[in-house]
């Protein structure tokens, strides 16, 4: 629910809190090699299509790799946006920041589901 909800408001200007970090942290892993709003709007296809797919019945390795993915790439404004991240790193959170880190419980349930799926295999 949370991936297909974050994905319907990219694809309405300002509504998405994480607007502004987004487009910058696509800017920054495509070198700006695509446009801006282009990206975003892939983003928020791809969030919309993992929801999408999560409602399904039989859940796969490569929807779970497909929401893993785009986990990982949520933990890079750690890394490249320090100062809108942390007050004073690596402890102190702001808001952005903390937004971030909520998106580690996500990941381990991603892993706990693939485990799952690859104990039933």
């Amino acid at each position: 629910m949370v991936y297909l909800w974050f994905g319907v408001l990219k694809f309405f200007p300002n509504t998405s809190p994480a607007e502004i970090l987004a487009k910058d942290t696509i800017d920054f892993i495509t070198m700006g090699l695509i446009p801006t709003q282009v990206g975003y709007m892939i983003l928020a296809f791809w969030e919309v299509l993992i929801g999408v797919l999560f409602f399904r019945k039989k859940t796969s390795r490569a929807i779970i790799c497909l929401a893993l993915i785009h986990m990982i790439c949520t933990f890079i404004p750690l890394f490249i946006f320090i100062g809108v991240c942390f007050h004073s790193a690596p402890f102190v959170f702001t808001i952005v920041g903390q937004y971030i880190i909520k998106n580690i419980i996500i990941t381990a349930v991603l892993v706990m589901l693939l485990k799952h799926l690859k104990t039933r295999e």
